[in-house]
């Protein structure tokens, strides 16, 4: 039987903890009312939440970490059980006995527990950042306080729901020409190791009458085999130094800044941030959140460094009691039509409805550059790995025409 950390106010005032033995949560909180508490926390101990047993601890590992798609799933079901009526424990409560990923059902289940536990739904939730981001904590917070829970959730499942459909539209834009850049890799390999070595003794010899190309592509040959391991070893070196150097502040700066330079794909990157951030906050306005925690938390959820410095730049101006427009008309990054439909929306109080429709527009705009930018890297792509394989093989077979001639 698990074992369950508790806090209780007394009947005379006073705030006690202990730990108390039950089946679960809603037993133990049960066990404690009926002792005349009043139940301020509740938590399992560690190890104690469920006996997880080591074939339970596998599955978990084999079902990965829960994903955004748990959390639309259990938003999408959350607002269906609460509109028909349900109240939140009850809800949580089914839900979690319906979830089949093993993480995600012992989130749920944290969630039913603090909210037994005399916890907030927000409060709940916001335990969880890596799940629940602040702009979901927020909207929920904003509607505990007026009241429309159930509606807030059908909203916060449609956003969620569109981040995802986002950025399955830009996986799926990175997948071909990811493929066709691999294939270009393997095939170049291939030759180099397998193909050419075997015309190495044909070409014994007579290296006064072999081309530049031919020479060339021998000497790297050669180097490859007989090097390979070092190769690997410093490719693997290379590749690993480069996705640290990213993940720090400063490379990731720079990522992000190569996403909104490079010709070919800025447009879409451009179209996928301010669709992002404007929807982000026409979300938390419309819910209610206050305009700074709105600001500061479309700089978070952006994506973007340089996205997240702008709003940063707009908090700072709010904060001072300044308009938002103003520090965006300094900046270059919002198209000045953008920033004139902000200042319309903030002038008029419409401000949450203009940038839902702008970023309705820059989602469509977003699918249009994706096929765009689609359409572009193909031929790019395949006209590159085209090139690199009729090169290897016009070095090999130049030097073979020009050996029959001078035999004949």
């Amino acid at each position: 039987m698990p074992n369950y950390r508790y806090q209780v106010r007394t009947n005379s005032g006073q705030v006690q903890s202990g730990v108390i033995a039950a089946d679960n949560a809603t037993t133990a909180a049960a066990i404690l009312r009926n002792q005349g508490a009043h139940v301020l926390a509740l938590s399992a101990q560690a190890g104690a939440l469920d006996g997880t047993s080591l074939s339970e601890k596998f599955r978990e590992l084999n079902a990965g970490k829960p994903s955004q798609k748990h959390v639309l799933d259990f938003t999408t079901q959350l607002a269906v059980m609460v509109r028909a009526g349900i109240n939140l424990r009850a809800a949580l409560d089914g839900i979690g006995e319906q979830t089949t990923h093993v993480g995600f059902k012992k989130v749920v289940q944290q969630l039913k527990q603090d909210v037994e536990g005399g916890k907030q739904f927000s409060e709940a939730i916001a335990k969880h950042p890596k799940l629940f981001n602040p702009l979901y904590v927020n909207m929920v917070r904003a509607s505990e306080m007026s009241g429309s829970f159930s509606k807030m959730l059908d909203r916060i499942a449609a956003y969620i729901g569109q981040q995802l459909e986002t950025r399955k539209m830009v996986i799926g834009a990175a997948i071909y020409p990811a493929i066709i850049g691999g294939l270009a890799v393997c095939v170049t390999v291939f030759l180099l190791t397998f193909v050419l070595p075997k015309f190495a003794s044909v070409f014994a010899g007579k290296e006064q009458i072999l081309p530049w190309a031919t020479k060339f592509l021998l000497a790297t040959s050669k180097f490859m085999v007989e090097n390979w391991y070092i190769l690997i070893g410093a490719a693997a070196a290379a590749f690993g130094s480069l996705y640290a150097f990213c993940k720090t502040e400063l490379g990731s700066f720079w990522v992000d800044r190569l996403k909104l330079g490079i010709p070919i794909i800025r447009s879409m990157f451009r179209s996928l941030y301010i669709s992002r951030s404007l929807q982000t906050m026409g979300q938390l306005i419309n819910a209610g959140v206050p305009m700074l925690d709105t600001i500061a938390i479309t700089g978070d959820i952006s994506g973007n460094q340089i996205f997240k410095g702008l709003w940063r730049k707009v908090h700072a101006s709010v904060k001072q009691g300044k308009k938002i427009t103003q520090p965006l008309q300094q900046n270059d990054i919002l198209p000045r039509a953008v920033v004139q439909m902000i200042s319309a929306g903030e002038e008029s109080g419409k401000l949450g409805e203009v940038l839902d429709e702008i970023a309705i527009y820059y989602a469509k705009q977003l699918k249009d550059n994706i096929k765009a930018v689609t359409g572009m890297i193909e031929p790019i792509m395949i006209l590159m790995m085209g090139t690199v394989v009729g090169f290897i093989a016009m070095a090999i077979i130049l030097p073979i025409f020009k050996m029959s001639q001078i035999v004949k």
